[in-house]
């Protein structure tokens, strides 16, 4: 119940400006108001994994080594994430 009182209204906005998405997405006006929202969005994303995330898991420079090479691998050799997280609780085992 909580879950779908948390999504709904999302859903429901979505789905009820959905058929006007192409006419808001051609008007200059709305496009700057658009890439303002996107920009918030990730920067309240960029927020939720620095400090609930990043300030408990990384607490040594090893820990911050393997968190880039991960995301690097993610980034530049497209790595499969199945394989990325094997790694990662392997690393996690070992230096543990």
């Amino acid at each position: 119940i909580a879950t779908v009182s948390i999504f709904l209204p999302s859903f429901l906005m979505v789905w009820g400006v959905f058929p006007f998405w192409d006419r808001i997405r051609h008007r200059v006006g709305l496009q700057g108001a658009l890439r303002g929202v996107n920009a918030a969005v990730v920067g309240i994303l960029l927020a939720a994994l620095y400090d609930p995330i990043w300030t408990t898991a990384v607490v040594t420079e090893r820990d911050a080594a393997l968190a880039l090479g991960l995301f690097g691998a993610l980034q530049f050799w497209k790595l499969p994430v199945w394989a990325l997280v094997a790694t990662a609780v392997a690393a996690g085992a070992v230096f543990l």
